[in-house]
């Protein structure tokens, strides 16, 4: 009688340990996203907060005023750079920035980095690839950025790609690869959905693909 008790003591605590970690499992994305962007708005405001000092006081009484100064402040940016004399003097700059030795990789390298997710960006990452690396047998993403020269192809009688292997967690690292045409896979995958792939090593799947 007593060991009847107990299993069945037992089965009730796993099914409601299971109850539970099902409704917790299921809530638990929506608290995180809710959560992150919670937080993203706050460290936004506490950024912007410099800004609300030079704002006019009618648009102080509007809530988050900063954040639509900055937006608008952007939208305008946008507009003056399709004219040709400030994108002069951003390259001007650029070339300035070029010369400070601890400054220029980091300020170009983010800036392509901020390019190759761009929607449009079509140079950087050309196309996002499937290649056996790093070794056969072993597939890994990759972004094709353009065709190799024939003087510095292996073999001058094939077609040669340049090929950007990312890491995971962090794509602004990885490997850079030559592969011959017939060994690359163009894959149905946008740059944004592949960067969220490989960034996640896997978890977050291109939605189109999990109905």
């Amino acid at each position: 009688m007593f060991g009847l008790l107990k299993r069945l003591s037992k089965t009730l605590v796993n099914k409601l340990i299971s109850v539970f970690l099902n409704g917790l499992f299921t809530i638990l994305p929506l608290a995180l996203t809710i959560g992150l962007f919670a937080f993203s708005f706050r460290l936004l405001k506490r950024w912007l907060e410099p800004i609300t000092a030079l704002t006019p006081d009618w648009l102080n009484v509007i809530p988050h005023g900063e954040i639509m100064v900055v937006i608008a402040a952007v939208f305008i940016l946008g507009a003056i750079l399709k004219t040709l004399i400030l994108r002069q003097m951003v390259r001007l700059l650029e070339a300035i920035v070029a010369q400070i030795p601890l400054v220029r990789p980091v300020y170009f390298g983010l800036k392509q980095l901020v390019q190759a997710f761009s929607l449009q960006d079509t140079l950087t990452f050309k196309k996002v690839v499937l290649v056996e690396f790093p070794r056969k047998g072993v597939f890994s993403i990759g972004f094709l950025t353009g065709q190799v020269a024939k003087q510095l192809a292996p073999d001058q009688q094939k077609k040669f790609f340049n090929v950007f292997m990312p890491t995971t967690p962090n794509p602004t690292s990885g490997y850079y690869i030559m592969l011959a045409e017939e060994s690359i896979t163009v894959v149905d995958l946008t740059r944004q959905e592949a960067m969220a792939l490989i960034i996640s090593g896997g978890i977050i799947q291109p939605e189109r693909f999990t109905d």
